[in-house]
C-alpha cells in the first residue's frame, strides 16, 4: 500500500513528517509520497516558491526510509487538484492500494474540493486526528463516512480504494504559519523544523519581513 499526504509544505515541519512516518508504520504502507502543491486551488499563494518549497521537503526526508518527496504536481501545469493526483497515481500502480492521508480539518471540508467524491474510486481516505479532537461532521461527509468507512485498517490492504478508515495520532502541535511568524519576527524556529528545511530558509531568506 502506498500513502499519499499533500500539502503546500510552506515550510515542511515535523507535524507532517511525523503523521507520515506514524501512518506508514501503523498501516505497513511500503511507502508515503509528500506531494508539495504547485498551485493549491483551496486557499492563498504560498510564500516560498515550489523550487524551493521542493528542496526543503528533500532535505528534510533524506535519511527516512519509505518517506518519498514527489513533484508530480509541481510539473502539472493548472491548479494542484487532488483528485487528478489520485488518478495519475492509480495509472501508475493500477495493483496497489493506495491511500491519501487527510487531517481532519481537511476532511471535514472535504466537500469543498474539486470533483471530491470521486477521490474514494482512486484511493482509499485516511483520516488523523489527535486524542482531544471533536468529531462534528458536516452532513455531506458523515453521509460519506457512513457509507465507506471501516474500522479494521487490514480492509486497505484488502481492496485497491473505496474505504475511510479514522486514525487517532498524538501529533505535534507545530504549524507552517508560526514558522513563517516566528522568522519574519527575527526569533528561532528551531525544533519544529528539520534542521536541513532550516538551513534553506536561512540560505534563501525565505519569510523574512521586506
Amino acid at each position: 500500500m502506498i500513502g499519499i499526504l499533500g500539502g503546500t509544505f510552506d515550510p515542511v515541519h515535523h507535524g507532517h513528517l511525523r503523521v507520515a512516518l506514524e501512518v506508514r508504520q501503523r498501516l505497513h504502507m511500503e511507502s508515503v509520497h509528500l506531494i508539495p502543491s504547485a498551485r493549491p486551488p483551496h486557499r492563498g499563494e504560498p510564500q516560498a516558491s515550489a523550487e524551493l518549497r521542493f528542496q526543503m521537503l528533500q532535505a528534510a526526508i533524506v535519511d527516512t526510509e519509505g518517506l518519498l518527496a514527489d513533484d508530480r504536481e509541481l510539473r502539472r501545469p493548472g491548479a494542484s487538484y487532488m483528485v487528478d493526483t489520485l488518478a495519475e497515481l492509480r495509472a501508475e500502480k493500477p495493483q496497489q492500494p493506495l491511500a491519501l492521508i487527510l487531517g481532519m480539518d481537511a476532511f471535514r471540508g472535504l466537500h469543498h474540493w474539486h470533483q471530491w467524491q470521486k477521490l474514494i474510486e482512486f484511493a482509499h481516505l485516511v483520516v488523523v486526528y489527535r486524542p482531544e479532537t471533536s468529531i462534528p461532521i458536516e452532513p455531506e461527509i458523515q453521509q460519506f463516512l457512513v457509507k465507506y468507512q471501516t474500522r479494521k485498517p487490514k480492509r486497505l490492504r484488502q481492496q485497491l480504494s473505496g474505504r475511510v478508515l479514522l486514525q487517532e495520532i498524538p501529533a505535534l502541535t507545530v504549524s507552517s504559519t508560526r514558522i513563517r511568524m516566528q522568522v519574519a519576527n527575527g526569533e528561532n524556529p528551531r525544533y519544529l523544523l528539520p534542521d536541513a528545511s532550516l538551513a534553506l530558509i536561512t540560505q534563501h531568506q525565505l519569510y523574512m519581513k521586506a
